[in-house]
């Protein structure tokens, strides 16, 4: 059930008609340049944050994914992802003229899914103290 109310959330942002960011991009801007101006490096700049929130944004479809299979399987998540960040890249491409289909959103996005999928391995692999 959550796995599907996640998809569905990533299907509004994914396949909004135009870009997410578009109302907001200017208050970005604006809180990057103040930042800036106090000491905050300028490499962190608006592509690196719209690059971060890709990351994020499918770090849970790993960890969901992944959680959902058994532990030899992990990893299905993460190339599930990969071909869902490639899908959603080609409809962005052919199907909203207002949005913008890169690899590097599928690079940002693939590694989000194998975060995700690293972190249950994670999870699943640690060690426990033996029972007393």
């Amino acid at each position: 059930m959550l796995f599907l109310l996640y998809i569905g959330v990533l299907a509004l942002v994914v396949f909004w008609p135009s870009p997410v960011d578009e109302g907001s991009a200017g208050t970005l801007k604006m809180i990057l340049r103040k930042l800036h101006g106090i000491g905050v490096p300028g490499w962190i700049n608006y592509g690196f944050v719209e690059t971060i929130a890709n990351v994020v944004m499918f770090i849970p479809f790993g960890v969901i994914g992944a959680a959902w299979l058994d532990k030899d399987r992990t990893w299905l998540a993460a190339a599930v992802g990969i071909a869902a960040s490639c899908t959603i890249e080609a409809a962005q491409a052919l199907l909203l003229p207002n949005r913008y289909a890169t690899i590097y959103d599928v690079t940002a996005n693939s590694l989000g899914a194998a975060l995700g999928c690293i972190a249950v391995y994670a999870w699943r692999s640690r060690t426990r103290p033996p029972l007393p």
